[in-house]
């Protein structure tokens, strides 16, 4: 592609730039392919602006006769203004922005042409495999088997090429289970509990339909999982009608009679449409500063983001729960199983598992849990919180999950091996990024894009040794108990360090939390 084709006017100068906690500066403004560049007329390397296009979220344009101002409303909630002289300059400008942020081939993203000095494209791109994380769980290997049926990702389109079944289920018996399961997502292992040798699994819905249709192979790998321990849970993340009103259109759950040996709860997660337009209005709130604390409070509760938070987190410790003080393993499912069950699947991991609490842990999580397991990033982070495009596919599941984590490490602050702006970089990479984690729909859909041979790994580079220190935690204690969080109304928080970040209260905030954190440091390594 000739991103030339797409810009008409490329460099405006006396361009006057406005952004949060700086003076305006005045200089020039200069489109590529994938950046806006500013820069001030003395040449200051210092007081050069980068900003990545698809970083923007959306444009508004107020032309004049002889002049325009273009607002620049960011994905990472940062608003930016520029002032243009002249009116052909400033539409011209806008034109090309609006285009270009927009790109929806993957190979044309910036990932696929960033070459950083450090990083090489030889160097491994991804932290695990399916294989290696099979290889360290020698305690479940008698019961539990790594199965590569799915090896073309022709049985699941949305899984890796290997995942971990039952022992006792034979590849041919996964083909059937397959296509009993909305989108190929048969029920398959993400964690084993070393203490008691329960397991968490994770699927999509039962094709039941109307006629409650039933499938024996299915109900014989779910048999196979519980054998011997007695009773199994089903997490529905779905209310009890929505499951029901499912069956109606194809899909369904796990009747009574035909899985007598598992237990159904229905813990409603909202996803989707929903999710998206809670995020909208919680940005909305934080950004409006014309009203009263009360009215500024009301729009915050209005806007039910807490509530999606406190949801997730209170199934989560559900799902925790049946695991380590019940005894029994769970299978958790929604519809599609791509969204609101990993996000209650990786949350009980991190309750449970100190593995998963420390720098490295987490981002392995994150491969296995979400990029591994087919959470569409492409489609839910096309737009963030500023866009006027329809809604149709976004929704912030990933986000809330990075929510919930940072009420965790606030309930927790020293049962974390990372810190709160290794949290604040992933919610900013997500959406706009030089990496190329985050492309893509599945793995299958990064293999078929190059992206592994031909974009850099953002999980490998912030675990450098001159990234790790800025991402660690000084304050992490290990422990090996389960934390378990308080989902009372006082005990959440808004994150302020991400829907505040560009308020005045946000720098003298995070300035704090720098100095305490090099006190900490100071003091750590004098003992």
């Amino acid at each position: 592609m000739e991103f030339s084709e797409h810009i008409k006017t490329a460099n405006v100068e006396d361009v006057v730039l406005r952004r949060p906690f700086h003076p305006p500066m005045q200089g020039t403004l200069c489109v590529t392919g994938h950046h806006l560049l500013f820069s001030n007329r003395d040449g200051d390397s210092s007081r050069l602006v980068l900003l990545l296009l698809r970083n923007i979220d959306a444009i508004e344009k107020r032309p004049s006769v002889s002049s325009g101002t273009i607002t620049l409303k960011c994905k990472d909630l940062c608003v930016l203004q520029l002032d243009i002289p002249g009116m052909e300059e400033c539409l011209n400008i806008a034109r090309s922005i609006e285009y270009l942020s927009s790109l929806d081939i993957v190979s044309d993203m910036y990932p696929f042409f960033y070459r950083p000095l450090k990083l090489s494209l030889q160097d491994q791109w991804g932290l695990s495999s399916p294989e290696q994380n099979y290889a360290q769980m020698e305690e479940l290997q008698d019961r539990w088997r790594l199965s590569h049926v799915n090896k073309d990702y022709s049985v699941c389109p949305s899984y890796p090429p290997a995942v971990i079944v039952p022992h006792s289920i034979d590849d041919e018996t996964l083909v059937k289970v397959a296509k009993f399961r909305q989108g190929g997502r048969f029920p398959v292992l993400c964690y084993y509990h070393r203490k008691n040798g329960m397991v968490i699994m994770r699927s999509s819905q039962p094709l039941t339909g109307a006629n409650r249709k039933r499938c024996r192979e299915d109900e014989l790998l779910l048999q196979a999982v519980i054998d011997g321990s007695g009773l199994g849970y089903i997490i529905d993340t779905r209310s009890n009608q929505q499951a029901q009103q499912a069956r109606m259109t194809g899909g369904g759950f796990e009747s009574k009679s035909s899985y007598s040996c598992w237990k159904r709860l229905h813990r409603q997660l909202e996803r989707g449409k929903v999710l998206q337009e809670s995020l909208i209005k919680l940005v909305e709130a934080c950004g409006d500063h014309s009203h009263s604390v009360d009215r500024w409070l009301s729009k915050l509760e209005n806007s039910k983001w807490l509530s999606h938070v406190h949801t997730a987190l209170a199934t989560a410790g559900l799902l925790a729960e049946c695991v380590e003080r019940d005894g029994h393993s769970v299978l958790v499912h929604g519809s599609e199983g791509t969204d609101a069950t990993l996000l209650v699947s990786s949350l009980a991991q991190l309750i449970l598992d100190p593995n998963t609490r420390t720098l490295d842990g987490f981002l392995g999580l994150l491969e296995r849990e979400w990029l591994l397991a087919g959470h569409p990033f492409q489609h839910r982070c096309a737009h963030s919180a500023y866009s006027h495009a329809r809604l149709r596919l976004e929704a912030p599941v990933f986000v809330l999950l990075l929510d919930c984590v940072w009420q965790l490490a606030r309930q927790f602050p020293l049962a974390m091996g990372f810190s709160e702006p290794l949290l604040l970089r992933l919610a900013r990479e997500v959406y706009a990024s030089d990496y190329g984690t985050f492309l893509c729909n599945s793995d299958q859909e990064r293999c078929a894009a190059g992206v592994k041979e031909r974009t850099h790994c953002l999980f490998q580079f912030l675990l450098k040794p001159s990234e790790r220190e800025h991402y660690s935690n000084p304050l992490y204690e290990p422990t090996e108990l389960a934390i378990w969080p308080s989902i009372q109304p006082q005990s959440l928080q808004l994150w302020r360090g991400l829907f505040l970040r560009w308020t005045q209260h946000a720098v003298h905030l995070e300035k704090a939390q720098e100095e305490l954190r090099n006190l900490v440091i100071e003091c750590r390594g004098a003992s």
